[in-house]
C-alpha cells in the first residue's frame, strides 16, 4: 500500500511505539502544526520523521528523488502521530509524538505547502517468529549488561516482548544514527534483534575499555571554552 506524508527530516531516528517530543520554531513546521490542528476530528494528525544522512536539518526542495543539493535523507522513516500540542505565546509549539508504522520514501511530490510532502510505501510489520522469541532473552540479558556498565546498575523495568524490546534497545542504546537506521530498516524483529546482539556486545566492550583506562584530564584534549 502507498500514500503521502508531510516529511520532517531530523538528526535522529524514530521507532514505532517510542515517544518523540519536539520544539517547533521554524515557520514551515509551524505551518505544518497549524494544518494538522485544522484537520477534522477523527482524522489522523501525523507526519513522517526521517533521519538525515548528510546535511543540516533543512527542508529539501521537492524533486523526484531522496537526495537533494541541501540534504540527503534516509529512505526508511517512521510515522509520528501527534499526541499533544501546545501553542506558545510567540507562535512556537511544543509537541509530543509517538512513533507508528514504518515507511519507505518513493519520491517527493508537488505541494503548495512550505514543508516537503513525499510519496511513501508502507513497510510490513511482521509478528515475532520463533527465532525472535529465542533471541529476545539473549538481547534482554545483553541490554541489562550494557546498562549495568553504563549506569552502574541494571534497569529492571524492561519489556520482554520481542518487537517492543527490539525497538526500545534501538532507541535507547548509545548508537550512531547509522546503526539506528540499520535497525529501523530491518525487515522483521528477528533481524533487528540479531543486529542488536552484535551492537550491544560492541558498545559494552567499548564502555568497559574506556572505564578501565585511567587518564589525566589534560590527556583528553584541550579544556572546553566557556561561552
Amino acid at each position: 500500500m502507498t500514500g503521502t506524508l508531510p516529511l520532517f527530516p531530523l538528526g535522529t531516528v524514530l521507532f514505532p511505539g517510542l515517544v518523540l517530543p519536539l520544539h517547533i520554531f521554524e515557520e514551515r513546521w509551524r505551518t505544518l502544526m497549524r494544518n494538522l490542528m485544522e484537520l477534522p476530528d477523527g482524522t489522523p494528525r501525523e507526519f513522517g520523521v526521517v533521519a538525515i544522512e548528510r546535511g543540516l536539518e533543512v527542508m529539501p526542495p521537492p524533486n523526484d528523488g531522496v537526495a537533494t543539493s541541501e540534504v540527503v535523507v534516509h529512505e526508511v522513516g517512521c510515522v509520528a502521530q501527534l499526541r499533544q500540542i501546545t501553542e506558545l505565546p510567540d507562535g512556537k509549539f511544543d509537541i509530543v509524538t509517538v512513533g507508528a508504522r514504518r515507511f519507505r520514501i518513493t519520491g517527493f511530490v508537488p505541494s503548495p505547502h512550505p514543508y516537503p510532502v513525499v510519496g511513501v510505501e508502507w513497510l510490513p510489520d511482521p509478528a515475532p517468529d520463533a527465532l525472535a522469541d529465542q533471541l529476545a532473552p539473549r538481547v534482554l540479558a545483553a541490554f541489562r549488561e550494557y546498562l549495568g556498565v553504563l549506569r552502574g546498575g541494571p534497569d529492571d523495568q524492561l519489556p520482554d516482548d520481542p518487537t517492543v524490546l527490539s525497538n526500545l534497545v534501538a532507541a535507547s542504546a548509545s548508537l550512531t544514527v547509522g546503526d539506528r537506521q540499520q535497525l529501523l530498516s530491518a525487515p522483521d524483529p528477528a533481524t533487528r534483534l540479531r543486529h542488536e546482539l552484535t551492537m550491544l556486545a560492541r558498545e559494552t566492550a567499548l564502555l568497559r575499555e574506556v572505564r578501565a583506562v585511567p587518564a589525566q584530564l589534560s590527556q583528553l584534549g584541550p579544556a572546553p571554552a566557556m561561552n
